[in-house]
């Protein structure tokens, strides 16, 4: 059974669902929500399945605005102040093992924007949106330039348009998805999951 607990942060408290695996962690996944969504989204789920039995501790955070139960989100530095203070509490609990961040959407782009403030070693985007629908010259590509190894993962029929990959930047459409990615979440996992694997931060 997850651990469900807040974090407290300058924004308010945060939520935090936790799931170990049995024996020691080879990494710790933290993930972030989408914008109006939470961590129960399709994707987030199948990835935390995935991971956790491929020996890597997750732990999805919940937004002090969601806990606080408003669905429109906190401007972006707000988002990044909470999750980065969030993650500094998760690093601290389990110092000495590769840290990957990541999440789905906004999630994803918070995870993108704060990777060298956290120390990350990987992200991992989901549904990263790089336009607001129909409005492809509003770029959102230089948050992708995080510095570590970074792995998206979006749907060809994403309206909010799909990444091209860059020098430390993986890009995996997966076809007939929509931003949503509900088709096929087992897949969508999988897909991260080898790319943990390949990066030796889950068991084979």
């Amino acid at each position: 059974m997850p651990l469900n607990e807040e974090i407290t942060t300058a924004r308010g408290p945060a939520g935090v669902d936790i799931d170990q695996p049995d024996g020691s962690p080879t990494a710790l996944l933290v993930l972030g929500h989408g914008a109006g969504g939470g961590v129960d989204a399709p994707d987030l789920v199948a990835l935390r399945d995935a991971a956790v039995a491929a020996g890597l501790v997750v732990v999805r955070v919940t937004q002090p605005y969601r806990v606080a139960g408003r669905r429109a989100p906190a401007p972006a530095g707000q988002l990044d102040e909470a999750w980065t203070a969030v993650v500094t509490v998760l690093r601290g609990r389990w110092p000495g093992v590769p840290l990957v961040v990541g999440g789905r959407s906004s999630g994803a782009r918070v995870a993108c924007r704060t990777a060298p403030t956290v120390g990350a070693d990987g992200v991992v985007a989901l549904a990263f949106p790089l336009h607001p629908p129909g409005r492809p010259e509003r770029s959102r590509a230089d948050e992708l330039v995080t510095g570590v190894p970074t792995l998206v993962v979006n749907g060809d029929r994403d309206p909010f348009g799909v990444p091209e990959a860059g020098p430390a930047v993986q890009v995996v459409t997966r076809p007939g998805e929509r931003h949503d990615m509900r088709k096929d979440p087992a897949g969508t996992a999988a897909v991260v999951l080898g790319w943990l694997r390949a990066s030796g931060w889950a068991t084979t």
